[in-house]
C-alpha cells in the first residue's frame, strides 16, 4: 500500500519529534558519564543541531534510494 502524502508527513514529524526527545535524553544520561556538564539551555540546542542534521542526513538518503530506484 502506497503512503499518502499526509500519512508520510506525519511519519515525518512523529519521527523527528520522537528522535529529538530521545536524544536529548541520552544526552543527559550520558554527557555526565564522560565528564561532560552541560546546561539544560545547552543540551537543548546540542539536540536541535543533531536534530538537523539528522533531517538533512534522512532527507538526501531518501532522494538517493529514490534517483537509484533502490
Amino acid at each position: 500500500m502506497v503512503q499518502s502524502k499526509r500519512g508520510s508527513l506525519i511519519e515525518a514529524v512523529t519521527n523527528t519529534v520522537v528522535g529529538y526527545a530521545l536524544a536529548v535524553a541520552t544526552q543527559f544520561v550520558v554527557f555526565p558519564v564522560f565528564g561532560l556538564r552541560v546546561g539544560v539551555v545547552e543540551n537543548l540546542g546540542i539536540g536541535l543541531i543533531f536534530t538537523a542534521v539528522s533531517l538533512i542526513r534522512g532527507y538526501a538518503l531518501r532522494r538517493l534510494f529514490n534517483l537509484c530506484r533502490l
